[in-house]
């Protein structure tokens, strides 16, 4: 397999480029994360063909969720491949778990480096609803969007126990996601860090059968952004500091409008 490795904000992503059945995209994700056990998400591109929606790239993850950073990482790719001569270029994709074109803007630094900001599909909903684990009940903010969801634990959140207990976390991710019925589900662990937030990310992916505490977590932080702009009826922008870099977050709650910006450079390919 052709493949390609980069660094989204930490959140190490592999990206291949041979053509793969859709029956082996699985095997062929198990095998490139057995090479490099340093990469958490394996994504599969290719090039629009004549009855695909309009668009530049065509993104679909190994586990069939929606991820932000993946999408990043897809658009540098597509540059890298076909070089444009403009610094700052807009290239759409077709994501698995999307339903709309998804566009990302990356302005290009140096060699294989780019800054991207991504215009992140709206949530379906943001609710909250009560959970239960061990001997603690108590609600939590869920925010549903197309392809992966994220429950917000806050500080003062009898969950946040659950950060410094791994195992318990991981095993109430699966539960949880169960009970939500969700094609992928993170716990975003928020703790307050002068005027922003440490965000640390635990994502589960049923599809791929893959658990990860990332680096960094592009949707996770976009729903950060965007619970924080529905419970205070106006826009926000928040730096996210996380284990692999700080992402910024912008939301609007009348617009409905998110916009994820962070770095995204590559690391290694294998390109034949």
């Amino acid at each position: 397999m052709n493949y390609s490795i980069f660094d989204p904000t930490g959140n190490i992503t592999a990206l291949v480029e041979s053509f793969v059945e859709q029956d082996n995209l699985l095997p062929a994700a198990d095998e490139i994360m057995r090479l490099h056990p340093e990469v958490e998400q394996v994504g599969f591109v290719r090039l629009p063909e004549a009855f695909d929606p309009p668009c530049d790239f065509i993104l679909q993850m190994a586990g069939g969720e929606f991820c932000g950073n993946a999408s990043m990482s897809a658009a540098a790719l597509y540059l890298l491949r076909f070089p444009r001569k403009e610094r700052e270029v807009t290239v759409r994709l077709r994501v698995s778990g999307a339903k709309e074109i998804v566009e990302v803007r990356l302005l290009q630094q140096q060699d294989g480096c780019f800054h991207a900001s991504i215009d992140m599909p709206a949530a379906i909903d943001i609710m909250k609803r009560e959970f239960q684990y061990n001997n603690i009940t108590s609600p939590l903010p869920v925010v549903r969007m197309a392809g992966i969801s994220h429950i917000i634990v806050e500080p003062e959140s009898a969950f946040a126990v659950l950060k410094s207990d791994k195992e318990a976390a991981e095993h109430a991710v699966r539960r949880w996601c169960c009970e939500l019925g969700a094609d992928g589900l993170g716990l975003m662990f928020l703790e307050r860090v002068k005027n922003s937030y440490s965000l640390t990310p635990l994502v589960y992916i049923p599809g791929s059968g893959t658990l990860f505490w990332e680096n960094s977590c592009a949707s996770g932080g976009s729903a950060v952004g965007m619970y924080f702009a529905q419970k205070g009826s106006a826009p926000v922008k928040i730096n996210l500091v996380e284990p692999g870099g700080t992402q910024v977050v912008e939301s609007d709650p009348v617009s409905g409008k998110t916009i994820l910006s962070g770095d995204v450079r590559i690391l290694w390919e294998k390109y034949i």
